[in-house]
């Protein structure tokens, strides 16, 4: 069945150097020919693929404008069919008007992600690896694009392969065993099974503790700046933002409301809130930002609990201290140039991590960058074993998990292969759905649904 030949601008709407516009599919040289001139003659249909090809772009007898013309070959292409990038100059209204004549030619309009969904369809990416194309395009962090980075290149697959194809090979030696005893096939050990399901647990089990990490590295963590008055809280947040983002004065009661930023510390993202000293306060305004305050503090994901190093804990600190029994939390101790007044022993009771800062010097950064990257759990993570992005992805580990431990327990127990071949199969079918390689239209349009047009 021939495919539809599909055209989108694959640059960002804007002035720009250059503007691109992608055309993929069987039809995609014969489109390209009735606009595209080359300046030597040569139609883009007889060049070589991986080539290029200086030219003007022409419609309705008009010279648009110069351009390079990109030529890719089925099925050596992003998406496996036959591609044309042209890259005109940049600019809204001339990337417009190419893509106008690219149409007008008989390519139609590229749906959201529909270049990536051809290269999943033509075998040339799977689900987890597509996925991991937006997360390139939106990464907000180095850590963010490596990660994404290596599950583009296969690191989760590779890892989801391993596993299946283990399960696989158990369930037909199952299989052949039970339908065939009249062969000399070897017979089923229950030292195999198990081997085999606690090596899935062990892999299956850590790429699951993978996922809370990689949101922290992908999306970062709603962290919350909490504490009295004057002990540094908006010096903390200048700090960390590497700007005044916040007013730091001697007064009291400065910050009134919610003071918001993203800042990447080591590998984490950190969505700050610069939240209202906790005090108690007849001021109207004042007792507003602090009850946000507080109730930031019971959503929050990581909380930044400032205390001033120079002075004795208060009744505010002590609640503070208990509040941060309920969330991660890390006990920022500011003013270390000051001589040292505070119970540390009492706050290290109470909060595990206790970092040491000058919030205006900036000493002490990297001890909170430690602390932040350990309780994100992204000290030890290790980007290029791919790790779980979406959940999605983390639902079919789980499922896999839970039946793979079904399938060990009914081993353990004394139930019949049969029992044990179910759950072992319900594993492999989970796993087959995170790939792609066998799951539902659905489910492959959800994931293409948030990708930009032009991918």
């Amino acid at each position: 069945m021939k495919n539809s030949t599909i055209a989108a601008i694959a640059t960002a709407q804007g002035e720009g150097g250059i503007g691109v516009i992608r055309i993929s599919g069987d039809d995609a040289f014969t489109v390209a020919d009735k606009i595209f001139f080359n300046i030597n003659g040569r139609k883009l249909a007889d060049m070589k693929g991986y080539s290029a090809a200086f030219g003007k772009v022409v419609s309705d007898g008009e010279e648009i404008d110069e351009a390079v013309a990109l030529v890719f070959k089925a099925p050596h292409s992003y998406t496996g069919e036959d591609v044309v990038e042209i890259s005109c100059h940049g600019g809204v209204y001339l990337t417009k008007q190419v893509l106008r004549s690219v149409l007008d030619a008989g390519a139609v309009p590229a749906q959201a992600g529909e270049f990536t969904k051809r290269a999943f369809l033509n075998g040339k990416i799977d689900l987890t690896e597509a996925e991991a194309v937006i997360d390139l395009i939106s990464a907000k962090s180095r850590s963010a694009a490596r990660a994404a980075l290596f599950v583009k290149d296969g690191a989760l697959r590779r890892r989801i392969d391993g596993v299946k194809e283990s399960l696989l090979a158990q369930v037909a030696h199952l299989s052949a065993w039970a339908d065939y005893p009249e062969e000399d096939i070897a017979e089923v050990t229950d030292l195999d099974i198990i081997d085999t399901c606690e090596n899935a647990i062990t892999v299956l089990s850590n790429l699951l503790s993978t996922y809370d990490c990689g949101q922290a590295v992908k999306q970062g963590i709603d962290t919350v700046i909490a504490g009295r008055p004057n002990v540094g809280k908006s010096t903390l947040m200048n700090l960390l933002s590497g700007y005044e983002k916040s007013i730091v004065t001697d007064i009291p009661g400065t910050t009134r409301d919610i003071v918001e930023d993203t800042v990447i510390l080591g590998d984490v993202i950190l969505r700050l809130s610069d939240t209202a000293g906790l005090r108690d306060t007849a001021d109207t305004v004042e007792k507003i930002g602090v009850d946000r305050a507080k109730q930031r503090l019971k959503q929050c994901g990581l909380l930044l609990a400032v205390f001033d190093n120079n002075s004795k804990l208060s009744e505010n600190d002590i609640e503070l201290i208990e509040s941060a029994e309920d969330v991660p939390a890390i006990a920022v101790i500011n003013k270390t140039d000051l001589q040292q007044n505070i119970d540390i022993e009492f706050i290290k009771s109470k909060i595990s991590y206790v970092v040491y800062i000058s919030a205006i010097s900036g000493e002490g950064r990297e001890e909170l960058t430690k602390a932040v990257e350990k309780i994100a759990g992204t000290a030890n993570l290790n980007p290029s074993e791919g790790i779980l992005s979406n959940e999605r992805q983390r639902i079919a580990v789980a499922n896999a998990l839970k039946s793979v431990q079904e399938a060990k327990q009914a081993m353990e127990i004394g139930l019949t292969y049969d029992a044990i071949t179910v759950s072992l199969e319900d594993a492999i079918t989970e796993l087959l759905e995170l790939t792609g390689e066998s799951t539902s239209d659905e489910v492959v349009d959800r994931v293409f649904h948030n990708f930009c047009v032009g991918k």
